[in-house]
């Protein structure tokens, strides 16, 4: 947990629901599958990423989330999209809920030793959607790999649910 989210949570307790911006990171190999990590939380299926730190950008943060989880250092090649919702909401092994607003990054390997951080992560793999789809994932994750596997250079977002005039 970054050190200002814990120090949040000193302030609101664990009852009450943070909001979050936080990146994800879609790696890409050369047959154009996903990596994606088996999370500690959960056991869950999710895309490598994080909290972005107070005056981080969300791209530094991506590029730092993807080293600190994998050890793979990454060049991001696209915004896949900017991601939000019900389905974004977190309830972690302590209680603490998290509702994340993530900046969705597509990335090439530049380098680095790919190592799972055992203290969040259990595994590492390269998949295609369909096997994404067989796989016990985060509730957030199907909306996302979808817009990743479209490879439209467009940024996807959830359209309005409702408008207002005014």
């Amino acid at each position: 947990m970054p050190e200002y989210v814990r120090h949040l949570r000193d302030i609101v307790g664990g009852d009450e629901l943070l909001q979050i911006p936080s990146v994800a990171i879609a790696l890409r190999d050369d047959e154009g599958r996903v990596l994606l990590a088996r999370h500690v939380e959960g056991d869950v299926w999710v895309l490598p990423g994080g909290a972005i730190e107070p005056a981080e950008t969300p791209a530094d943060a991506a590029v730092r989330e993807m080293f600190e989880e994998t050890g793979l250092l990454v060049r991001l090649t696209r915004l896949v999209g900017v991601f939000g919702g019900p389905e974004y909401i977190v309830t972690y092994r302590n209680g603490h809920r998290t509702s994340y607003v993530a900046s969705v990054f597509e990335a090439r390997r530049a380098g680095g030793d790919a190592r799972p951080d055992p203290s969040e992560l259990l595994e590492l793999r390269f998949v295609t959607e369909r096997e994404a789809t067989e796989m016990r994932t985060a509730a957030w994750l199907p909306e996302v790999l979808s817009a990743v596997f479209r490879d439209d250079p467009s940024p996807a977002f959830r359209a309005p649910a409702r408008h207002r005039n005014g």
